[in-house]
């Protein structure tokens, strides 16, 4: 018998607790499959076209609870079959690490995997999630409200490093409630070495995490696997996940599906290395290398290189085109507040004292923010874009 699939808006604490909590309690225990729609009518369509509630859901072993709509940073829009067995695999797991079931905040959108999930481990963990309201904006005295008002027992808040960076701008009350909950979750894109340690020197307990819609959220936790979980690096460093928390494939999606999922294993995009601790590092994506002059760059290498450049204070790092080098390397950056942005000798003396001069940027672009999707990760669509257009001056 085909299960049913429902559609709801997510957009603000009412809705979510009057309609979504319910819809996402009946999926888990076996009632119809849920997909949760943004409340903005692009980011709606976009999901729509994905999610395809027009159609009946596929026939599947598995007990689908959940349809997430997700693209990563620059593919197409897709949406990831989760079934209830895979989801509550990932909130055990993830609860056995941090000690415990507590009550969680949510303070990320409902639509995407990471703020579905502390739903989930709220759900089955029995309590009710305390809610904050997104929808004029994060706010992080707001976030320390939310969380006073969590009184009792163990307490634990997902955020994404654009979030993190503001509690820390903000100071005060801010960082002092944050430093009290038991755990943060830091994932949905990478975080700066200098904002993790500037978060750890203010006392906040964050737990770094890496996954993806695929594995239902974060399925290592501070470079270590959960429970259950076996991550493989390819010769080529390619990470290949395997175990409980992998979805079922890819909403009416068959070629997709078998591109990255045979064999009981979920194939990613993202490359990695295994740290002298013995923890996963990933340090980007198989599609991301740089081939410049016949030598090949790892954005993600440069952009840890200019984490520690005098003046900047985040960057994105990508190849474009050039008639002589086969690609260059382009910087795309934001100063430090208060600081004068750095200069393209400034940057190219400092990258190429660390990595060579082989990877130093060509061209350089000071922009106030890097350009962001809804739930923190770089838009690499965005600053392929203005790499292009600056890649056009860039001489042999």
């Amino acid at each position: 018998m085909q299960r049913r699939l429902i559609t709801l808006t997510a957009a603000g604490p009412d809705e979510i607790r009057r309609s979504l909590l319910p819809a996402l309690a009946a999926a888990l225990a076996g009632g119809p499959a849920l997909a949760a729609l943004p409340s903005d009518r692009v980011e709606q369509d976009r999901a729509l076209s994905a999610i395809r509630p027009d159609q009946r859901l596929e026939h599947s072993d598995e007990e689908i609870a959940l349809v997430v709509p997700t693209s990563g940073s620059t593919g197409e829009p897709k949406a990831a079959l989760l079934s209830a067995r895979a989801l509550r695999a990932s909130a055990n797991a993830t609860h056995a690490f941090l000690g415990g079931p507590g009550k969680w905040l949510l303070a990320l959108p409902a639509t995407h995997i990471a703020g579905l999930q502390v739903l989930v481990r709220a759900t089955l963990a029995g309590t009710d999630p305390a809610l904050m309201d997104l929808r004029a904006g994060f706010r992080p005295l707001d976030l320390a409200a939310a969380l006073d008002a969590m009184n009792g027992g163990r307490r634990y808040v997902s955020l994404v490093p654009t979030q993190l960076r503001r509690v820390l701008d903000a100071g005060g009350l801010a960082v002092t409630t944050l430093a009290s909950v038991d755990a943060v979750l830091l994932g949905g894109a990478p975080a700066p070495i200098a904002l993790r340690e500037q978060a750890t020197d203010a006392g906040i307990p964050i737990v770094t995490t890496y996954g993806m819609t695929e594995t239902c959220g974060g399925c290592v936790y501070d470079g270590q696997p959960l429970a259950d979980v076996d991550i493989d690096l390819a010769p080529s460093g390619r990470i290949s996940i395997g175990g409980p928390v992998l979805f079922s494939g890819y909403r009416l999606r068959p070629d997709l599906t078998a591109e990255v999922l045979a064999g009981g294993r979920f194939r990613t995009s993202d490359v990695g290395q295994w740290s002298a601790t013995g923890g996963l590092e990933v340090i980007g994506r198989a599609d991301d290398v740089i081939i410049t002059g016949g030598v090949n760059v790892a954005p993600a290498a440069v952009e840890a290189a200019l984490a520690s450049c005098p003046g900047v204070s985040e960057s994105a790092v990508t190849g474009v085109g050039h008639p002589e080098w086969g690609q260059v390397v382009i910087a795309v950056i934001t100063p430090h507040a208060d600081e004068p942005a750095p200069t393209l000798a400034v940057v190219r003396a400092h990258v190429s004292s660390l990595l060579g001069p082989h990877a130093a940027p060509r061209a350089i672009a000071v922009v106030p923010e890097l350009p962001r999707l809804p739930l923190g990760k770089i838009d690499r669509q965005a600053i392929t874009s203005i790499a292009t257009e600056l890649g056009q001056t860039v001489d042999s």
